[in-house]
């Protein structure tokens, strides 16, 4: 729920406006090359600058072409009703389970085939790019969605920070484990720590989210603080939350699911109404807090932006 009086962060807190919106007039008074070493210093002291991030804070968004205009779920619906068996099965247990979790400090360790592998603090993480905030629709494989407001900016400017390497060809993600702080994750039936993983080419895709918020707030515990993924055309449990390591390597990585229940969970699991779930149908579903069901979109709505990833697949049987 809200709480009232909350850290309120600046625009300057979050991200340099001038190191974004004046650029083109900063480089216009510099030759190309002092240009590059000066913006190059300005960048390396803002992640070393220190911040004062907190949870529950406000978000300042610029505005982002990635978006749909559909009706917005409710805020309470989305941070109460969630897929995070760390803090238990049943939706409702991650709002009741998860207010404890401690969520700073925390760190971000880019990894692997990459030049220059290093840890992204969450400071450094929030000053890396604008944050935009960017309506997306978002498709659970039991069958219901919701349309929530994230807020990031595209996975592929971290991992262009880093630089990977050519036999670079997957990224794999994990998620915070402690078994201490999540006592409800005993019994579920799962391996932790929680991973999963991405084609290289699927996570430099623009409309990959670095998410670090939602509804114009960083990220409440229960729905992945305070930094996880969302990938809009696939199916929700992709979409990692409370990530610690990112990790880039030239062989498909293992996904807990997939590994749980090849037979269910894919490791490509793009939304497709054409390929039913063993125990139901894909081809409808429906919206979070709302009666009627609605028809499953091909890649969740998305496919004119990635369609072309999967060109020559077979979509049946690289679910």
């Amino acid at each position: 729920m809200p709480i009232k009086n909350k850290p309120k962060l600046t625009y300057a807190e979050v991200t340099p406006k001038n190191l974004y919106f004046n650029r083109r007039n900063f480089l216009r008074g510099l030759s190309i090359a002092g240009a590059a070493t000066v913006v190059g210093e300005r960048f390396a002291s803002i992640l070393s600058q220190p911040g004062s991030i907190q949870a529950n804070s406000k978000l300042v968004t610029v505005k982002s072409n990635y978006t749909v205009d559909e009706k917005v779920t409710s805020e309470n619906d989305v941070t109460h009703y969630n897929n995070f068996y760390e803090f238990g099965t049943d939706k409702g247990d991650p709002a009741k389970n998860a207010q404890n979790f401690r969520t700073s400090p925390w760190t971000v360790s880019v990894e692997g085939d990459v030049k220059t592998p290093r840890k992204f603090s969450m400071d450094e993480i929030l000053k890396l790019a604008p944050l935009e905030e960017r309506i997306y629709r978002h498709r659970c494989v039991e069958r219901w969605s919701i349309v929530v407001p994230w807020i990031g900016y595209s996975l592929s400017t971290i991992l262009k920070f880093v630089e990977p390497l050519p036999k670079a060809k997957y990224v794999a993600f994990q998620t915070f484990y402690d078994a201490k702080q999540m006592p409800h994750s005993y019994n579920t039936g799962l391996d932790y720590p929680y991973v999963e993983g991405l084609r290289l080419d699927e996570a430099m895709h623009p409309l990959a989210l670095l998410c670090v918020g939602m509804y114009g707030e960083t990220l409440p515990n229960q729905d992945g603080a305070p930094v996880r993924m969302v990938i809009p055309w696939k199916y929700g449990y992709k979409s990692i939350k409370s990530i610690v390591k990112i990790r880039l390597q030239s062989s498909e990585p293992s996904t807990t699911w997939n590994r749980q229940a090849p037979n269910e969970y894919g490791f490509y699991s793009n939304v497709n109404p054409n390929v039913d779930h063993p125990r139901w149908s894909q081809a409808t579903e429906r919206r979070l807090g709302e009666i009627f069901m609605h028809k499953t979109l091909m890649f969740n709505g998305y496919a004119d932006q990635v369609a072309s990833l999967y060109n020559g697949m077979d979509l049946k049987k690289f679910h």
